[in-house]
């Protein structure tokens, strides 16, 4: 027959108490991101590089209040079912991927009249 195989912690040296201070630091770093995603996700909502770079170039100001709009068109988006959407109103657009919440492209007025919107599934008026 064969030996018989040793208990893990003679294997590893981990002892019961150092796994409990283990389990303590995964414990903290878990509430730690918790805690960071809510204050990253208080609005909802985020740019990426390429959108916060187009709102730059066609000087859209992104503003709290535009942040709240944002916030709100991708919240009304997600209890529809949407997933990718147009958020407008008479003078600027957003593209918004909806699961991530994330600004994916910008545009003024002026491009708006010369573009069609493709691999969208809804659009919000914002208010």
């Amino acid at each position: 027959m064969a030996d018989r195989i040793s208990p893990i912690e003679a294997i590893n040296g981990v002892t019961p108490v150092e796994r409990v201070q283990a389990s303590q630091r995964m414990d903290a770093a878990g509430r730690f991101g918790a805690l960071l995603r809510q204050e990253t996700d208080s609005f909802g909502v985020a740019f990426s590089k390429h959108a916060m770079a187009r709102a730059e170039e066609r000087g859209i100001e992104v503003t709290p209040a535009l942040m709240d709009q944002l916030s709100s068109s991708v919240e009304r988006a997600q209890a529809k079912g949407a997933t990718n959407i147009l958020a407008f109103d008479a003078t600027r657009a957003f593209i918004i991927n909806v699961p991530h919440g994330r600004v994916i492209t910008t545009m003024s007025q002026e491009e708006m009249q010369e573009n069609i919107f493709t691999n969208i599934d809804g659009a919000v008026l914002l208010k």
